[in-house]
């Protein structure tokens, strides 16, 4: 137990023994090459993804009421391949409520969703062990008996894998390889993990219900989609991807008018002023990039939806308009594989398919993040 509470208390940690951890593997996650080197799996676990959706349309083309928890799976299927360096079985057609890529999805939303309430209201769990925090820590359990069963057997494929380079490792490999421990692999793991799955999933709800909303800007996508791929069987590249540019600015638009992350929040290391304020150290402090991305000070017509204000390069545009994964030496780790797997699925979906959406328009609801409030009823038809 000690062990598992070490890990929890590593992720909501500040400071230097967060940043200790950060050390180790930030260098193997961050570089570039790392990630290029997940495009063609993320790629297949897309495919599987948009088959899954293929048969779960009714006869109108429209997609089920719980489609956002099908966007999960995926979610989750993309991270175990990165982080664990498995499939997880997340898209088989016969799950149930009680199938372990199931209980991680729920795991995690509960985890995500609930950190807040851990880090910011009285910490009595610090003293003794409240109702959320125990079962805080059974998910956590859950979470780290998982990570170390695989991480275990990414342990004993590593003892006969013959290694030339670093460029034959995988992600997981090179951590395990580089520092000798696997509890740093498991946290590494557990960090992707619960972060990743919810809020790529949010952000991914929302970006396709708004690219379902605006066609025209659906259609420029899908236009420049098709004349980076030609050839839709063509299997994708990095290269490929970077050339998106207006696809990749939609996203950025609808992160900056409809931030999934409402907030970044930081605990002072040392006693600052801001804005004139003192504020003592051990403070959180929220930059509220839900309101900050849609403020005229900051933005040129922040009302409007614009995707070309950035790659025009005119106007009022802060850079810090749109902040969906933080700023600075705790910006969000898996960030590079998050957009890897944003573009890969915008690709191989608008490609092949126009997204459409019949039903009452969805409000946006503000939880521990913000995304459309209701049945992801998107419609699929054939381009």
């Amino acid at each position: 137990m000690r062990f598992f509470i070490d890990e929890i208390e590593l992720v909501l940690r500040h400071g230097e023994q967060w940043r200790t951890f950060r050390s180790k593997v930030q260098r193997p996650i961050l570089q570039p090459q790392t990630v290029k080197k997940y495009v063609a799996p993320i790629e297949m676990v897309t495919e599987d993804f948009i088959r899954y959706m293929e048969n779960a349309r009714d006869e109108l083309g429209d997609l089920p009421k719980d489609f956002d928890n099908d966007i999960h799976k995926w979610s989750l299927e993309c991270i175990g391949r990165v982080a664990l360096d498995v499939r997880l079985g997340c898209l088989s057609n016969d799950l149930t409520n009680n199938s372990e890529p199931q209980r991680i999805i729920d795991a995690a939303k509960f985890a995500l969703r609930n950190v807040a309430v851990l880090e910011l209201k009285a910490p009595y769990w610090r003293y003794i062990p409240t109702p959320l925090w125990t079962k805080y820590v059974n998910n956590m359990n859950f979470f780290v008996e998982l990570c170390t069963r695989y991480i275990n057997e990414a342990l004993e494929r590593l003892k006969t894998k013959k290694v030339t380079s670093e460029n034959d490792l995988s992600l997981l490999e090179r951590v395990l390889k580089s520092e000798g421990d696997p509890k740093i692999a498991t946290i590494m793991a557990l960090d992707l993990i619960l972060v990743g799955i919810d809020t790529i999933s949010m952000a991914v709800c929302s970006i396709l219900y708004q690219a379902a909303t605006r066609v025209k800007q659906q259609e420029k996508m899908a236009e420049e989609i098709r004349n980076v791929l030609p050839d839709p069987s063509k299997p994708l590249t990095y290269a490929d991807l970077d050339k998106l540019h207006y696809t990749k600015a939609f996203v950025r638009e609808v992160f900056r008018m409809y931030s999934t992350v409402i907030g970044n929040g930081r605990t002072l290391q040392e006693d600052d002023v801001i804005c004139g304020y003192h504020i003592p150290k051990g403070v959180q402090v929220v930059f509220p990039t839900i309101v900050t991305g849609n403020m005229e000070q900051f933005v040129s017509n922040p009302k409007e939806f614009k995707p070309e204000r950035w790659l025009e390069g005119n106007g009022r545009l802060h850079s810090f308009a749109s902040l969906p994964y933080g700023f600075g030496a705790r910006i969000c780790l898996g960030r590079r594989f998050a957009d890897l797997e944003i573009q890969v699925l915008l690709a191989k979906l608008l490609r092949r398919y126009r997204l459409e959406y019949h039903h009452d328009p969805l409000e946006y609801a503000v939880t521990f993040m913000y995304a459309p409030d209701g049945p992801l009823r998107l419609r699929m038809i054939e381009r």
